[in-house]
């Protein structure tokens, strides 16, 4: 077969750089490549990515498309039109978008993969993406010719709110990778942030739908009800999005601003050195598509919270502390008790790094060169 995977949205992994979709697509296709010997394999990336030397090899062919500094100017010409006459003149037996929508012109066999549809059950977390969620991402879904979800719980999402057939889907979870790329620079994250020896952590976009204003009242109840836990600050790890004042100023509000730390985007080789000298983990989210934090946090033998919602009941599974995102006591009470018990921290560190094995970026290959077989015929 010959197969093409749009890798667009792969980043500078050399720069430690691998961001919600591009982690995904960037472990994918680096383990498909290791698996897969057989088939010929087409990667297309876009002008923001130059150095692929280390996806070639000799059953791989790669593709810049061209002209995709212009895209701005012609969107819908140029991610559907023109995508689409490239694509075809390259004879693919089946193309694979790992990024929600897929070129709506293309005409031959298709992949889609779902990472989550949060702005479908809450649109009032993002702002108005009407295009998009009107037209490219369901049109997507109708076209694609097989789906694959990150979770049960994101198909359950497209059953319910767009009656996919379930043969149409396959359930494949994402793998856990937690070594760091290497890059000349090294930074050592204590002293660039100032960090404390002990201390809670939350790494993610800083949005909605990640209830971080409930975080921030249960921590605030955390250190009222005892006074020795203000040893232990929260530090919140990841970029800027919309509404995110909305945190910032509830930390204001609730007087706590000295015990709370905003970090910013931290990249990945940081992330990880964060997420392993944490105390705890915790992610309140209302929804995830996955929950790759959390696995990566339990991966590192940190201690995890989280929340008892979406896919993070399926990547936490029995190893870590379930909390209702709704009720800031819950968690509260689950952060008071992480951190007042030692032995709780060493049993919940060892059930995750068990959980974490049950993920991993060979057996997702694996199960996507499956998907990609079914079409075979």
């Amino acid at each position: 077969m010959r197969i093409g995977i749009d890798c667009r949205t792969i980043l500078s992994p050399d720069l430690g750089e691998y961001a919600g979709v591009g982690h995904y697509t960037y472990f994918l296709v680096k383990n498909l490549l290791k698996i897969d010997k057989k088939n010929e394999y087409v990667l297309y990336f876009d002008w923001r990515v130059g150095d692929t030397k280390e996806f070639e090899q000799e059953n791989v062919k790669v593709k810049h498309f061209p002209f995709s500094q212009y895209k701005k100017f012609l969107p819908f010409a140029y991610s559907h039109m023109l995508i689409t006459a490239y694509l075809v003149k390259e004879g693919l037996n089946i193309f694979h978008s790992p990024a929600n929508v897929l070129p709506l012109t293309y005409p031959k066999k298709c992949i889609i993969t779902i990472h989550d549809l949060a702005i479908y059950k809450n649109p009032e977390w993002f702002p108005s993406q009407i295009f998009s969620t009107k037209l490219l991402v369901p049109q997507s879904i109708r076209k694609a010719d097989k789906i694959i979800a990150v979770s049960e719980s994101t198909k359950r999402d497209l059953k319910q709110i767009f009656n996919v057939p379930a043969k149409k889907i396959s359930v494949i979870y994402e793998g856990v990778i937690v070594d760091k790329f290497p890059i000349k620079r090294k930074v050592d994250v204590v002293k660039k942030f100032n960090l404390p020896a002990h201390y809670i952590l939350f790494v993610g976009t800083l949005e909605r739908r990640k209830n971080l204003i409930n975080l921030l009242m249960a921590y605030k109840k955390l250190i009222t009800w005892d006074k020795k836990l203000e040893q232990y600050p929260l530090i919140l790890a990841g970029h800027e999005a919309w509404k995110s004042e909305e945190i910032h100023d509830e930390a204001r509000e609730l007087k706590i601003g000295s015990r709370i730390k905003f970090l910013g985007y931290v990249s990945h080789n940081e992330k990880i050195d964060l997420i392993k000298k944490a105390t705890c983990f915790v992610n309140p989210s209302y929804y995830e598509g996955f929950g790759l934090t959390t696995l990566e946090a339990m991966a590192l033998g940190t201690p995890v919270i989280a929340s008892n919602v979406s896919s993070m009941t399926e990547v936490a599974g029995k190893a870590g502390i379930l909390v209702d995102p709704e009720k800031e006591y819950e968690i509260a009470a689950a952060l008071k008790k992480l951190l007042s018990s030692q032995d709780l921290q060493k049993r919940l560190a060892k059930k995750g790094l068990e959980q974490a094995k049950n993920f991993s970026w060979v057996k997702s290959a694996q199960e996507t060169l499956k998907v990609y077989e079914s079409l075979k015929k």
